[in-house]
């Protein structure tokens, strides 16, 4: 399936992008895990419904002294910079994208200032492990294995996997990934899992998304397998690239990631999640942030939506 490219921010030049290929490529292969999930099989409802709450604590019972924030009153968010439509700084120097605004919303509910700090995606989830941020937010997939180190909120997203390339480009999509092409990932995400442990091959990793994009379009890399949102923040008119195939992925949903010890801040933001999915706060930053999912049935796929199982998404 091919989508339309959006116009977004530009990446790194090609000099720095080769020496932060290089870069990553020192880290060695990732570490199989336990028992490797493969992202692209399909929901299981089953084993989503696990970990989502049956309902959330009303607002006004929330005690926002016992949050265990850094600083009270605030949220302290790490997220990344360079991935467009989610999470990016725009041109004024905001921290803005589907994620962070949604976040700005539940913060609102909940009556906390919400503060970003920049991070590679890498370090995130032990960031928030060892508190030097209340909250990540990065488009993260919730799978078993993240769930060892950090808690999530409930979902609020989920993604495609995609695979990016040049336009002339041999790879047509995922039957392609095979032993030969070189692939770029974003080192620790679930597209680093997919090609490590369900393909068992060996991709190049990069620190971040303007780097693995700007090494496709340099031919250091055959193909990009991405978080589709992020491929589609990246691809642009005139970069002689294309999104070759996208697949849907509610495998895991996405979430917030807090520290797993802090359920008082969990419980907390699943409260202020669903009351931004009950007064369609969430439906409108969809619709407005995923243009490609304008209607009810694109916006929750194979049975997934948002929030709590009690909470309804309120009709249009």
């Amino acid at each position: 399936m091919k989508i339309k490219a959006l116009k977004w921010l530009t990446t790194v030049p090609v000099a720095v992008a080769l020496a932060a290929s290089l870069a990553a490529c020192g880290g060695g292969a990732a570490q199989p895990t336990a028992s490797p999930s493969d992202a692209l099989a399909g929901s299981d409802k089953t084993s989503l419904d696990k970990y989502t709450t049956a309902e959330v604590t009303p607002l006004d019972k929330i005690d926002k002294s016992k949050l265990g924030l850094t600083t009270d009153g605030t949220l302290r968010v790490g997220t990344l910079s360079d991935a467009p439509p989610n999470i990016f700084i725009d041109p004024s120097g905001k921290f803005t994208g589907y994620d962070n605004e949604l976040l700005r919303a539940i913060g609102a509910k909940l009556g906390l200032k919400v503060e970003f700090a920049s991070t590679d995606f890498s370090a995130l989830l032990s960031q928030v492990k060892n508190k030097q941020f209340d909250v990540g937010s990065s488009s993260i997939s919730t799978t078993d294995k993240r769930r060892e180190t950090v808690g999530f909120t409930n979902g609020y997203d989920f993604g495609y996997m995609a695979v990016v390339t040049k336009n002339d480009a041999k790879v047509k999509g995922f039957a392609d990934l095979k032993a030969g092409v070189r692939m770029g990932v974003v080192q620790g995400t679930v597209q680093d899992d997919y090609v490590t442990n369900t393909l068992k091959l060996e991709p190049v990793r990069f620190p971040d998304y303007n780097t693995v994009y700007a090494n496709v379009k340099n031919g250091q890399v055959d193909a990009w397998v991405a978080p589709s949102q992020q491929a589609t923040g990246q691809v642009k008119e005139g970069d002689n690239t294309k999104i070759a195939e996208k697949v849907v992925n509610t495998q895991n949903f996405t979430a917030y990631a807090v520290n797993k010890d802090n359920q008082a801040l969990i419980d907390a933001l699943n409260s202020g999640l669903d009351a931004v999915i009950a007064d369609g706060t969430w439906t409108k930053l969809t619709a407005e942030w995923y243009t490609d999912r304008p209607t009810a049935a694109e916006q929750t796929p194979q049975g997934w939506k948002p929030g709590s199982k009690a909470i309804q998404i309120p009709a249009k």
